[in-house]
């Protein structure tokens, strides 16, 4: 599999155009094609947000600030687009190429999570923001709808300044379907790493028994690898996980998304939501 076509939700906020950022960083390394996508609210739909009893006047004045704001959205984030384009030298086009460094603006009115699962579905990857406590409402429903309505592997891009992903690779690896799925869609990073090191669990839920598997796997493709085992209580495994990925200086963690019931994570917690909370590195997420 080759990552050549990404996209990246562009909404105009520094989360956004740092995704944008990365995402033409690692577009022209790859020779990758750039769908960014920007999604204007529909003004009416604020309608049912209103409170009862307001004057149509009122209304229709929330609805003009509504659209204004679009606008102001709109312009915020083709104005990064542009900039990410003119600084890695892309090439802007609607017309479809098998190689080649290229990128294209998408605008919609809708919802954003809904024009992503759309758009995702026929995209190699992802990109989206890390959701952080001061993130729009918008910013998570985008991400779950990229990990679990698209089918592909999503980039999740922290809220701070990073290189471009993929000198030092981490993989997450519990023998599940989800990090099976992520491993082999992160193949072209794989490919391109300088090193790689394999991080597993010696629990009753996965067994370090496993991980010569992945090692030969990834032989096959001309990788090597090297594996450490996270040792600590169950409970404590995302904290592990993250304070070992930081110690071995990685740029990017591989990882299955929500193995267990996403249900069961929201409510007890679990590592992929640990990871999700609080990496300050991104996050290549397959579900």
């Amino acid at each position: 599999m080759s990552l050549r076509t990404i996209l990246i939700p562009a909404d105009g906020t520094e989360d956004s155009n740092r995704c944008l950022k990365m995402g033409f960083a690692l577009g022209k390394r790859l020779d990758s094609h750039i769908d960014a996508l920007h999604v204007r609210s529909d003004p009416k739909d604020t309608v049912p947000l209103l409170g009862e009893g307001m004057s149509v006047a009122m209304i229709e004045d929330m609805m003009d600030v509504a659209e204004k704001e679009g606008a102001s959205r709109s312009t915020e984030a083709r104005a990064a687009f542009d900039a990410a384009v003119a600084e890695t030298s892309a090439l802007v086009t609607e017309t479809p190429a098998a190689t080649g460094f290229s990128a294209r603006w998408i605008e919609e009115t809708g919802r954003e999570d809904d024009a992503v699962t759309a758009h995702g579905r026929l995209s190699d990857l992802i990109i989206a923001a890390r959701p952080t406590e001061t993130s729009d409402v918008s910013t998570n429903l985008t991400l779950n709808a990229a990990l679990f309505e698209t089918g592909r592997p999503v980039l999740v891009v922290p809220p701070n300044e990073t290189p471009p992903p993929g000198r030092k690779i981490v993989i997450s690896w519990n023998g599940g379907a989800q990090a099976a799925r992520a491993v082999a869609s992160a193949m072209p990073l794989l490919r391109a790493a300088e090193s790689i090191t394999v991080f597993t669990v010696n629990s009753p839920r996965t067994s370090i028994d496993r991980v010569p598997e992945l090692a030969s796997y990834l032989v096959w493709h001309g990788i090597s690898s090297r594996t450490e085992t996270i040792t600590g209580p169950n409970a404590t495994v995302g904290a592990k996980l993250m304070e070992d990925v930081r110690a071995e200086g990685a740029d990017l963690l591989v990882m299955g998304a929500y193995t267990h019931s996403r249900m069961r994570q929201l409510i007890l917690g679990g590592v992929t939501r640990h990871v999700l909370e609080t990496a300050e590195l991104p996050v290549f997420l397959a579900h």
